[in-house]
């Protein structure tokens, strides 16, 4: 895994001022160019939850697309979508969030997950907590028991672990 980490750390671009004055953004587009390491980075969670009976990966939208469907089928479970309102078109629930920037919403369809159904939360990057505590409140709202939250990247210094309190956390590299 160290090996993993480094290749990581030296991959990942910052990108200052996006997408707003102040914000260090971490860029894992280079990461979806080398095809190995993005290989490597989801075969880690894989490994790490193989055994777990994962029913369905929830992937927050955006990026927690790109890591989230290859990492349900890793695992031989549903892959769910989390969206932004207004981008899925059937009956949904939503929750507002606060961002590091601003406030949002997520929604899943009302038939995403069953009541019993044991989820795996991915996204890219976990910073203040807000998308990742939202998507767990969907979650358990429609009856699912939410296994862990995975990231690839943890803004540590923006304790978005509080935010998910009593909720395991698998964090590939931590800022």
């Amino acid at each position: 895994m160290k090996d993993l980490v480094d290749v990581l750390r030296s991959t990942i671009r910052d990108v200052p001022d996006f997408p707003k004055p102040g914000i260090l953004f971490k860029d894992i587009t280079p990461v979806l160019a080398d095809a190995a390491l993005l290989k490597a980075t989801v075969q880690y969670f894989a490994d790490k939850f193989r055994g777990e009976r994962i029913d369905a990966v929830v992937g927050m939208e955006s990026r927690g697309f790109i890591f989230g469907t290859p990492l349900a089928i890793e695992l031989g479970a549903a892959f769910v979508p989390a969206r932004k309102p207004g981008k899925l078109p059937y009956k949904c629930i939503g929750v507002e969030y606060a961002l590091e920037y601003g406030t949002n919403r997520l929604e899943v369809h009302v038939d995403a997950i069953e009541a019993g159904q044991r989820v795996l939360v991915m996204d890219d990057l976990l910073a203040t907590g807000g998308t990742a505590r939202a998507t767990c409140d969907l979650i358990q709202q429609l009856g699912g028991e939410v296994v862990a939250n995975c990231f690839v990247v943890e803004l540590g210094f923006l304790n978005g672990r509080e935010q998910l309190t009593g909720l395991p956390i698998e964090s590939l590299l931590v800022y």
